[in-house]
C-alpha cells in the first residue's frame, strides 16, 4: 500500500496563480511605464500600487503558512524514506534572531511516574536545511528502535550554508577533511540552539537523567564529540560515526561509553580522525568500542544504523 505524500490543498494551486499575476503587475506599475505612441499610459495611484503589492505579498504569506507544517504537526512524508520518520513531530526553536529546525518523538503511551531514555541525533553535512525533514535522509536505514525501547528521540536541522556561505551554519566549524582541529570556545549558533532544545525537552518531558545518548554522522560524527565535550556529564552513552574529536578532551571522556565508527576507505572525514580519538581514550584510561569497516568509504553510517545490536548496546548503558 502506498504512502500519500503531502499535497497542496486544493485552493493552492488557483491562488498561486492570483498571487504571480498581482505581483506581476504591481511590478510592471512600480517601473518605468511602456511608452505607446510616444505617450505612457496612465500610471494608476500610489494607494492602488500599494495595494497590489501588499495583496500579493499577504497571498504568497498565506501560500508559505499553508505548506509549512505547524509546530506538533505530523503531516504525511513526502519521499518513501520518510515513512518510518512519520510519527515524529515538526517543532521549531527561536532565540538571538535565528531559527532552528527540529523533530521529536515521544513514546505514544506515557506511563505517569516513569522516566524514558533520550536518543539525541545529529545529521550530516549534506542534510542541512530548513524543510524539517531531510535530516533524516542518511538516518533512513535505522532500525525502528523507538517502537520495541520506548524512549523520546531529538532530532535538530542545521541550516543550509546559503550564499554567500555562512561559516557559522554547521554543527562545529572546523574543515571536516583535516587531520586534527581544536575545539572553539564557543559553539556555532545551530549547536548552541540544538543544546538549548535539549535541555528544554529534558525539562519539559521525563527524561531518565542516567539513559541519555547522543549519535551523529559525518558533521553530524563531529557535533556527538563536541556536545561530548562541552556537556560529558548529561550523557551515559556516545556512537560517533565517521567524525573528529578535540584530542585534549580524551581524559575528560575516558570513562564514558562510547562506540566509534569509521570506514577505512573513507575520503571525506580522515579515518585517523577516529583511530586517534580511540588511541587517546586508551591512553588515558579509558576502554572505548571501536568498530572500523575494511573497503568501507564515507557511508558508514548505514550498515551502523542498521544493526540492532548497535542500539541493543546503546540502550543497555547508564550511569547508575
Amino acid at each position: 500500500m502506498s504512502t500519500p505524500g503531502y499535497r497542496k490543498p486544493g485552493i493552492i494551486r488557483p491562488v498561486e496563480h492570483l498571487a504571480g499575476r498581482l505581483l506581476g503587475r504591481a511590478r510592471r506599475f512600480a517601473s518605468r511605464p511602456e511608452r505607446r505612441c510616444g505617450k505612457p499610459p496612465p500610471m494608476p495611484s500610489l494607494p492602488i500600487r500599494c495595494g497590489l503589492v501588499i495583496a500579493a505579498s499577504q497571498i504568497f504569506a498565506l501560500l508559505a503558512s499553508a505548506q509549512t507544517p505547524a509546530s506538533g504537526a505530523t503531516p504525511a512524508p513526502t519521499q518513501p524514506w520518510e515513512q518510518k520518520f512519520k510519527d515524529f513531530t515538526f517543532e521549531s526553536y527561536r532565540k538571538d534572531g535565528h531559527t532552528l529546525p527540529y523533530r521529536l518523538y515521544q513514546p505514544p503511551q506515557i506511563e505517569p511516574g516513569h522516566k524514558y531514555p533520550l536518543v539525541l541525533f545529529f545529521h550530516g553535512a549534506g542534510e542541512r536545511g530548513d524543510d524539517n525533514r531531510k535530516q533524516f535522509l542518511r538516518f533512513a536505514s535505522v532500525v525502528e528502535f523507538w517502537k520495541t525501547t520506548p524512549c523520546f528521540v531529538l532530532a535538530p536541522q542545521c541550516p543550509d550554508l546559503g550564499q554567500p556561505a555562512d561559516p557559522e551554519h554547521a554543527w562545529v566549524q572546523t574543515k571536516f577533511g583535516a587531520d586534527s582541529h581544536t575545539m572553539n570556545a564557543t559553539p556555532t549558533w545551530p549547536l548552541r540552539l540544538a543544546m538549548d532544545v535539549f535541555a528544554k525537552t529534558i525539562a519539559d518531558h521525563p527524561i531518565d537523567p542516567d539513559r541519555i545518548y547522543v549519535t551523529g554522522l559525518s558533521m553530524g560524527g563531529f557535533a556527538t564529540w563536541e556536545i561530548l565535550q562541552r556537556e560529558r556529564g548529561k550523557f551515559a552513552a556516545a556512537m560517533p560515526v565517521c567524525g573528529g574529536a578535540d584530542l585534549a578532551f580524551a581524559p575528560k571522556l575516558a570513562s564514558l561509553p562510547i562506540w566509534v565508527f569509521h570506514g577505512d576507505a573513507d575520503d571525506t572525514v580522515m579515518v585517523k580522525r577516529s583511530r586517534d580519538m580511540v588511541a587517546a581514550l586508551k591512553a588515558a584510561g579509558g576502554n572505548p568500542k571501536y568498530t572500523e569497516y575494511p573497503g568501507v568509504g564515507h557511508d558508514c553510517w548505514s550498515v551502523t544504523y542498521a544493526n540492532p545490536e548497535v542500539w541493543k548496546w546503546l540502550f543497555a548503558q547508564s550511569k547508575k
